[in-house]
């Protein structure tokens, strides 16, 4: 959500002194960085004028790293050594990636984050990231003329926190103060809105190099509401130049082909595409080993039906966008276009067919993003303008902990609006309990094993009580990067437990989507199967309890009360052993039924013992 904020008394024009801040759209192809300059964001060139930097890195014994358009004259020379579209390796392990398999990089065996092998020695994806932010950086500083307050630097909105945390760290390691993270496809958003002045619900398609996302937005006078995003964070731009690729490779009829030859032909494919986005034919020249040259001819026609598939999965998206902000097509207003893959014809007219009307494409798609990021930057460095926003984004994933039974316990619901904190309290399950493990999950299904586990930890020193009787608060924290914290509590003690979620890098391209997709398929079995585990924790509960109070007090009971009490609890025990949760709720009943009577006469006995030798001075005391 997008405020106009000035603080009580003070006027909201611009202070003379203007800190120096920029947005950074660090992108899978390419990337730029923008500042506000005279009240309007600009994207900053390099000496040549060019806005984009290619994305890429070479690494050299005998040389610094080669950054950007002199690291991309490189790959086909040198592919062992050029990294390219790292974005898609961040916070992941290569059994992570299927991707890395068609690459030609070296990778070192690690359980941690992807290692790559180079000329110049090891290195991971938060280091080349960070050796483009660096570039950046420098082109920022050169042009601003002074160092920076810090940078706003977007991520796709679909970014776990493992990505999220790599992409902070490569900008530390470039010595960027990092802002905020924002969401690509709400910088978006706050680009074309306050360019355009636009008011209504608008859905924001962004396609970039690796990955896709969808956002719903509301404007109304100048207040942005981000109502829904989704997205496929194994999808983009890359994926239609390998089609055109594997698609080239079986019209030549080419196998195996080398590393380099491989990489040669991947960056064929690109241009060819980004051709096809203008002509409506292209051709992909590959040299042979005899020396001769091949000309290989593709219209757009044929690319088309390449790229039918990718252009439909994006669609998937866009309609659990749309049923999660509760709206149908009819109440789109507009549909905002972010991404270079978006000036794809195919992508522009499937995007209008569904939409029913055209998309909008007034802004550069390569630029809007870091246009809008270089806005928020601009109002995070505390520089007041008479446009002055406060920017608010939602989680893409519900955040909670394991109960009893194997449950998840959601404490925050998926696109709630960060940052945001939220308690709630729990209790221990045993008599005596004087420790509790608190388990942090991530996803939207009803049992542990369904959910990504963020964390563990653990809170000692509650005071022995009976079960039930202690008061834990859980609080979870999400801040504005969208980096989560978790602390538990003992209400009477005072006893207290935190973690700060560090991820371990790793969670697989399509989890995020796959949790939402099972979460629907599975909506009613899981209803189903918590409802089995809730209700096997109760009869637990009440075996236990029944079983202590026959080992105390069974005395109080008749040989043939004894008997039906018995048999109950067999049945009970046996019934928790089923799936059947009504079945458990009814022996359940009956077991409750059956000991009323126990109850009111071991409450009375204890009544009894606790009077004995009293008076009524003493009571009346």
């Amino acid at each position: 959500m997008l405020l106009q904020i000035a603080e009580p008394g003070q006027s909201i024009e611009p202070e003379v002194v203007q800190r120096l801040a920029v947005g950074i759209d660090l992108g899978t192809t390419h990337s730029l960085v923008a500042t506000l300059r005279d009240g309007l964001p600009q994207v900053i060139t390099d000496e040549k004028k060019r806005a984009l930097l290619p994305s890429i890195v070479n690494y050299s014994a005998d040389r610094t790293p080669t950054v950007g358009w002199d690291a991309k004259a490189l790959q086909s020379e040198d592919a062992e050594n050029t990294i390219a579209s790292v974005k898609r390796f961040m916070g992941r392990t290569l059994t992570d990636v299927s991707y890395a398999q068609n690459t030609p990089y070296r990778f070192v065996p690690h359980e941690g984050m992807i290692q790559i092998e180079t000329s110049a020695g090891t290195v991971n994806p938060v280091q080349v990231s960070a050796d483009i932010l660096k570039v950046l950086h420098d082109r920022a500083t050169q042009y601003l003329g002074g160092e920076l307050v810090g940078a706003v630097i977007t991520v796709p909105a679909y970014f776990d926190d493992a990505q999220r945390q790599a992409t902070k760290d490569a900008a530390q390691i470039a010595g960027i103060n990092v802002l905020r993270l924002l969401n690509e496809p709400t910088a978006a958003a706050v680009a074309y809105g306050l360019d355009q002045g636009a008011e209504g619900v608008y859905a924001v398609y962004d396609l970039g190099g690796g990955t896709f996302d969808i956002s719903i937005l509301r404007l109304s006078r100048g207040v942005f509401e981000v109502l829904a995003t989704n997205g496929d964070p194994a999808l983009g731009g890359d994926d239609f130049d390998r089609a055109i690729y594997h698609w080239a490779l079986e019209q030549l009829g080419l196998t195996s082909p080398t590393a380099n030859d491989s990489n040669l032909l991947l960056s064929q494919a690109r241009e060819a595409k980004e051709r096809l986005s203008i002509y409506p034919s292209a051709n992909i020249q590959i040299q042979r080993s005899n020396g001769s040259l091949v000309v290989l001819p593709i219209s757009q026609q044929t690319f088309n039906t390449l790229v039918t598939d990718l252009v439909n999965r994006t669609l998937t998206p866009v309609r659990k966008a749309l049923r999660d902000a509760s709206l149908n097509l009819s109440q789109i207003d507009g549909v905002v276009m972010v991404g270079g893959a978006t000036r794809m014809p195919c992508i522009r007219q499937a995007v209008a067919q569904f939409f029913g009307q055209e998309p909008l494409t007034n802004l550069d798609p390569d630029k809007v993003v870091a246009l809008g990021a270089a806005i928020q930057a601009n109002v995070l460095a505390g520089n007041r303008t008479k446009d002055d926003w406060l920017l608010l984004d939602v989680i893409p994933l519900s955040l909670g902990i394991e109960t009893m039974g194997g449950l998840m316990e959601k404490l925050i619901p998926r696109n709630s609006t960060i940052p945001i904190a939220k308690a709630q309290d729990f209790t221990t399950f045993k008599d005596g309990q004087t420790a509790m493990i608190i388990h942090v999950l991530q996803g939207e299904r009803e049992l542990i094993s369904d959910c990504r586990s963020l964390a563990r930890f653990e809170l000692n020193g509650i005071p022995p009580m009976a079960a039930g009787a202690a008061r834990i608060r859980v609080t979870f924290q999400v801040d504005a990067d969208g980096l989560v914290s978790v602390s538990a509590n003992e209400l009477i003690s005072g006893v207290e437990a935190k973690i700060e979620v560090k991820p371990s890098y790793g969670l697989n391209d399509d989890d995020i989507t796959r949790m939402l997709q099972e979460s629907f398929a599975n909506a009613q079995a899981d209803i189903e199967a918590r409802r089995l585990e809730e209700h096997r924790v109760d009869a637990k509960r009440l075996l236990e309890a029944t079983e202590a109070a026959l080992s105390e007090d069974s005395h109080l009971l008749m040989p043939e009360e004894l008997a039906v009490i018995t048999k109950a609890v067999e049945m009970l025990r046996e019934a928790i052993l089923g799936s059947d949760w009504q079945l458990i709720k009814q022996v359940s009943e009956k077991l409750n039924h059956a000991s009323t009577d126990f109850a009111g006469r071991r409450m009375d006995l204890s009544i009894k013992s606790a009077l004995t030798g009293q008076t009524l001075d003493t009571l009346a005391m």
